[in-house]
């Protein structure tokens, strides 16, 4: 005789008369990675912070205090409660500096994923389903991209193109764009030979909506996972082209930027470089975990296991 074994949560929504939602299930899966969920705070913060970056940060982030030339932060001897994380050298408070600087670093993070993403699902799909030649001819070129190092490539793409911030954005996206391709080449190479596509294919659907109704949606699991790493690996190439003067330009606040502007100071004011790779450090950490919570929520063998 089969038993069923309900969870409280399921049978708190049993006593509610709704069935357990996708989205609950989901959630259960993420916060079973505490780790995860630390990230997730940690990045809800600083997204919130980055979005009332006006309202949140003390001061304009080029706004310069002659009187406080690389002030230490509040708690070290000598500092002000004015500038909690100190001044740099021209005089401008670090923590708003810090603040405003998300705004760009989650942007280029958002923009480049985005930018890389679509072509490289176009691709991914165009070689899984046509094959032979075409399938030949996509991954040789991304071979080619892969044969590269990725900051090499970036800092050549912006060799061409020039330093900006709109040009940074296109040669990350450029260097993400192979793992995206080969990831959905695989995943879409699997759900073709599937029995639910072979009858999408009986009931008349065309190549269109094979590709992109029927199996590119069963395909999103290990898309979005990656995505999540890759916006953390964005945010270091950003930091990494504006440390080496490719990337955002002074004045503007970026973090890599703020990085390489201090770099001539670390000695004497060591919280005008410490503070903004610190930022850096967190910031891709708790990306990451976030994208170890995804994989556990979203891997089926991973649920299947637990």
């Amino acid at each position: 005789m089969n038993t069923f074994t309900a969870s409280p949560a399921d049978d708190a929504d049993f006593i509610l008369g709704t069935p357990p939602s996708g989205w609950s299930e989901f959630w259960r899966g993420f916060a079973k990675n505490k780790g995860a969920v630390v990230g997730l705070a940690f990045m809800a913060v600083v997204c919130v912070a980055a979005l009332f970056a006006p309202w949140v940060a003390p001061y304009s982030p080029i706004e310069q205090f002659r009187d406080h030339f690389l002030a230490p932060p509040a708690w070290v001897a000598g500092g002000s409660s004015q500038f909690w994380l100190g001044t740099d050298e021209v005089g401008r408070d670090i923590l708003s500096r810090l603040i405003f600087g998300a705004r760009l670093s989650l942007f280029v993070g958002f923009v480049s994923v985005t930018l890389a993403i679509i072509p490289g699902v176009v691709l991914g799909l165009v070689a899984a389903y046509f094959g032979k030649f075409v399938d030949s001819a996509v991954m040789r070129l991304m071979d080619i991209m892969m044969a590269l190092p990725a900051l090499l490539l970036a800092v050549a793409i912006m060799a061409v193109l020039g330093p900006g911030l709109g040009n940074a954005m296109v040669a990350i996206a450029v260097v993400s764009l192979p793992a995206y391709v080969r990831l959905t080449r695989a995943s879409a190479m699997t759900e073709l030979n599937r029995d639910y596509v072979t009858a999408a294919r009986l009931s008349g659907a065309g190549t269109l909506r094979i590709m992109f109704v029927t199996v590119l949606p069963n395909c999103m699991a290990p898309l979005i996972v990656h995505a999540t790493m890759g916006f953390s690996a964005a945010i270091l190439e950003i930091s990494a082209l504006g440390f080496l003067g490719l990337g955002v330009q002074p004045p503007a606040p970026e973090w890599g930027t703020m990085l390489a502007s201090a770099r001539d100071y670390i000695e004497r004011a060591w919280w005008v470089v410490t503070l903004p790779g610190l930022t850096i450090l967190f910031s891709v950490l708790a990306i990451n975990l976030m994208g170890d919570g995804l994989r556990d929520a979203l891997d089926p063998k991973l649920k299947s296991a637990a």
